[in-house]
């Protein structure tokens, strides 16, 4: 019977249950934390921004955790929030991008769980990337936010393209983190954390310039 501290082994750089199994994997969640405190920094006054950033530093620890208690506990610590980053942006996209209600900015978080639910077997029939797949969902509708803000903020719809795109590759190197370990130790796991730590910051600055110029516009 499987139990939440049963070990994982799920990535190249692991070679067994120790702590320091995956040195590399664990000390690059680092780039999580800077990532947060700049942030924050950046954030100053915008409880929303810093909600995100915090919520960044916790995907860090939580990342940390995982890649050196390696079982079932610490990988929920890892994914969950990450995906109250999503479901987060989301409302804040929804209601500061689009200009919608508070109502309709909760709904899109609820329809996120239906929308991700349909579209990952699509996705991954059309870009098979092994567990990666189940972050497909993401970069698809981040682009679909750019879409529709290509018009009235030009400047955020390229800002959340850019972010879709560094999602894109970060998702590429942790799909080759398993094919590529016979020729790199190290596997490329941890440029999943580099690239995505870049990738959260950035979509939490694309919101800071889109706030800081529609208080420009009112001003």
């Amino acid at each position: 019977m499987t139990t939440l501290f049963e070990p994982i082994d799920a990535y190249c750089e692991r070679t067994g249950p120790e702590y320091w199994a995956e040195p590399v994997n664990a000390v690059t969640n680092a780039a999580f934390l800077i990532a947060a405190w700049v942030m924050w920094r950046r954030t100053a006054g915008m409880p929303t921004g810093r909600a995100l950033s915090a919520v960044l530093g916790v995907i860090g620890v939580g990342s940390f955790l995982f890649h050196t208690h390696a079982n079932r506990m610490t990988a929920l610590m890892d994914v969950l929030p990450i995906l109250g980053f999503i479901l987060l942006y989301l409302y804040a996209a929804t209601r500061d991008f689009l200009g919608l209600s508070r109502i309709w900015a909760a709904g899109a978080v609820v329809a996120f769980f239906p929308y991700a639910a349909l579209t990952v077997p699509v996705l991954a029939a059309i870009l098979p990337l092994g567990s990666s797949s189940a972050y497909l969902p993401v970069p698809v509708l981040i682009l679909g936010y750019a879409v529709v803000l290509r018009r009235r903020a030009p400047r955020t719809a390229r800002g959340m393209a850019l972010g879709a795109g560094i999602l894109l590759v970060s998702l590429a190197f942790r799909t080759l983190d398993g094919p590529v370990c016979g020729a790199l130790p190290f596997g490329t796991h941890f440029l999943w954390h580099l690239l995505n730590a870049l990738m959260l910051a950035w979509m939490i600055e694309v919101w800071r310039r889109h706030m800081l110029a529609k208080a420009g516009a009112r001003g």
